[in-house]
């Protein structure tokens, strides 16, 4: 009888050590995995926000320079400036018909790789805001017919 009362208390021992234990590593793979969905998740929106804000035909631009674009469009917009031949910025009328974020009248600006515009060729990439200085997409010439423009990535 003692060995029998001996034997069933090594076994609820090791029963309860062995549910705590079993407890103890689903916590820790529960966690684990939680933690590691949670970082993948996390990581590509980090690294292309560092890499591209968006992408004109075979040109990309980081968010910065769309930022830089869109404030100094804005600022001659509203200080009534307008540089080059083709008076930027000026008026965006949408007969492509895109779906922006935000609504209208919106006016156009050239986007550059390297600073801001300030005369001389536009190139073929834009900036479109509205009248409250608010970024609506990106367009480019490259890829469209005539005159016309066509969505950056992020725009369609």
């Amino acid at each position: 009888m003692y060995i029998l009362d001996h034997t069933f208390a090594l076994h609820c021992i090791s029963s309860s050590i062995s549910e705590n234990t079993s407890k103890m590593l689903f916590q820790s793979i529960f966690t684990t995995a939680v933690l590691f969905v949670a970082s993948t998740i996390a990581l590509p929106t980090d690294l292309e926000s560092r890499q591209s804000a968006t992408t004109c035909g075979s040109t990309s631009y980081t968010a910065a320079q769309v930022r830089s674009a869109v404030s100094a469009g804005y600022g001659d917009y509203q200080a009534g400036r307008t540089y080059g031949s083709n008076s930027y910025p000026h008026k965006y009328n949408n007969y492509e018909g895109f779906d922006f974020p935000v609504a209208g009248p919106y006016e156009e600006f050239p986007l550059k790789t390297s600073g801001v515009f300030t005369g001389g060729s536009p190139g073929a990439d834009r900036v479109i805001f509205n009248t409250k200085g608010v970024w609506a997409g990106t367009v480019t010439h490259t890829g469209a017919s005539g005159n016309d423009f066509v969505g950056c990535t992020g725009t369609s």
